[in-house]
C-alpha cells in the first residue's frame, strides 16, 4: 500500500504561553479545517460540503486537550424537566441555503407567529413589499435589539454578511434599502477576499443626490455603520412559534455571560465597545423541534484565510491579535491567572464581513462552555453529528446547501 507523504494538517499556534495560560490559547488562535479545499473550475464558485469535517474541523482531544470531551461540570443553569426534543433526526445538510440575513431591531422577545404578519412593520415592508432581493434568498429576522430613539420613528437592521448596521430604517424606505445595501453587497455565496468592500459607506449614501429637498424628504436617509463585534450569537426565543425556544433562549444567554464577563469578551444590548460577543434574540428560524438553534456568526478579522478554493496559495490573512502578539507583555502576580483581551488589538482591523455562520441545535446549557471556548472562538464544532445543521464558510468556498 503506498504511503502518504502529506504531512497531517495542524492548527497555527499563536504563540507559546506557560501552562497556567494554556485555557486562553484558544482566544488567540484562529482554526483551520483538518480535510482538503476541494478545487473548483472557477475561482469564485461554492461547492456543497459533503461531510461536516469538510466544512468545520470537529474538535480532537490530541490537539484540544481533554476539555473538549466533557460538557461543562460547573454550569448550574438547567432546562425544565419536561423539556424535550428530537434527538433521532439527522441535522447535517437539511438547512434550506440563504445568501443575506437581514435581523431587525424591534427592542421586542418575541413577536407575532410570522413576523411579516406585523402590520406596519419593517418586517411587513420586507418580505410583503415589491422590491425584492436580488442576488437570492434573504433570511428575514425580527431581534431584540433596541429600536433607536429617534422622533421619526425609524429603527435599524443588521445586515449580514456585510456586518453592518443600517440607521433609520422605515418601512417606507425598504425599497431603498434592498437596492443601496442588499443588492450591492456581499452574500454568503460569495468568496471572501481581503480587503472587500463593504456593500456602501455612510460617506456614500450621504452624498447620494436626491430629487427631494431633505428639508421636506418624507424618509429619513439610511446610515451605515460597521457592527463593532467580532462575533455575533444568534438565538431563537420565539415562544409563539416553540414554548421551548421561549424557555431556552433566556437561560443559554445567562450562561454565556457567566462564561464570556470573565474574558472581557461579552457585549449586552447597548455595549457597542469594538470587539467581543453580540449576543442577540431572533424570531423563528426553522427546526424549533431541535430547539435550542444557535447561529454562530465570526468575523473576517478572526478566521485564518488558508487556501483559496482553486488550490492555489495565499498569504495567510492573520488578525491584529496574532500579529502583534509579540509585542504583548504578559505578567502573572503570584502565579494568578492572566486573562489576555484581544478586542484591543482587534480595535484596528477595519470592517470586514462575516466569514462564517455556524448553525447548531439541540444546545443545553451544559454546552456553552465548549460552544464558546471551540465554536466561537475557533470555528470548530465540538458534536457534529448531534448538533451541527449546517452553514457557509466564505473563506472555503464551502456551505452546507
Amino acid at each position: 500500500m503506498p504511503i502518504s507523504n502529506k504531512t497531517p494538517h495542524r492548527p497555527i499556534n499563536a504563540y507559546r504561553v506557560p501552562a497556567m495560560l494554556r485555557n486562553l490559547s484558544y482566544k488567540l488562535s484562529s482554526a483551520l479545517s483538518s480535510s482538503e479545499v476541494p478545487k473548483l473550475e472557477h475561482s469564485d464558485d461554492f461547492t456543497k460540503a459533503k461531510k461536516t469535517e469538510d466544512l468545520f474541523p470537529t474538535t480532537d482531544p490530541a490537539i484540544d486537550g481533554d476539555d473538549c470531551l466533557h460538557d461543562c461540570a460547573s454550569c448550574s443553569v438547567k432546562y425544565p424537566r419536561k423539556f424535550e426534543i428530537d434527538e433521532t433526526e439527522e441535522l447535517f445538510g437539511h438547512v434550506k441555503g440563504w445568501s443575506t440575513h437581514l435581523i431587525v431591531a424591534t427592542g421586542k422577545t418575541d413577536w407575532v407567529r410570522d413576523v411579516a404578519d406585523e402590520q406596519g412593520s419593517i418586517m411587513e415592508a420586507v418580505d410583503r413589499g415589491d422590491a425584492k432581493p436580488s442576488n437570492g434568498k434573504l433570511m428575514l429576522s425580527a431581534s431584540n435589539m433596541p429600536v433607536p430613539n429617534h422622533s421619526d420613528h425609524s429603527s435599524m437592521v443588521l445586515l449580514l454578511p456585510s456586518w453592518q448596521f443600517i440607521d433609520n430604517v422605515t418601512p417606507a424606505n425598504i425599497p431603498t434599502l434592498i437596492t443601496d445595501f442588499v443588492d450591492p453587497g456581499p452574500t454568503n455565496n460569495t468568496p471572501l477576499h481581503t480587503g472587500t468592500r463593504p456593500a456602501a459607506r455612510p460617506e456614500e449614501t450621504l452624498s447620494t443626490p436626491t430629487t427631494v429637498p431633505p428639508s421636506i424628504s418624507s424618509t429619513p436617509q439610511l446610515q451605515a455603520r460597521p457592527c463593532p463585534h467580532k462575533y455575533l450569537i444568534l438565538m431563537c426565543s420565539q415562544k409563539t412559534r416553540d414554548a421551548r425556544c421561549g424557555q431556552s433562549a433566556p437561560l443559554l444567554r445567562k450562561e454565556f455571560e457567566r462564561l464570556l464577563r470573565p474574558m472581557g469578551l461579552y457585549r449586552d444590548l447597548h455595549d457597542e465597545r469594538p470587539g467581543g460577543v453580540g449576543i442577540y434574540f431572533i424570531s423563528h428560524v426553522g427546526g424549533h423541534k431541535f430547539s435550542a438553534n444557535i447561529m454562530v456568526y465570526r468575523h473576517s478579522s478572526v478566521v485564518q484565510h488558508k487556501q483559496h478554493a482553486n488550490g492555489n496559495e495565499t498569504k495567510p490573512h492573520i488578525n491584529s491579535a496574532q500579529e502583534r502578539l509579540a509585542e504583548l507583555k504578559i505578567e502573572d502576580d503570584g502565579d494568578q491567572e492572566v486573562l489576555l483581551d484581544a478586542n484591543q488589538e482587534q480595535e484596528q482591523e477595519g470592517s470586514g464581513e462575516a466569514a462564517q455562520c455556524i448553525w447548531l441545535a439541540r444546545v443545553r446549557p451544559e454546552d456553552c462552555e465548549n460552544i464558546i471556548k471551540y465554536t466561537v472562538l475557533q470555528g470548530k464544532v465540538v458534536k457534529p453529528e448531534r448538533q451541527l445543521r449546517g452553514g457557509f464558510d466564505r473563506c472555503k468556498q464551502l456551505a452546507s446547501w
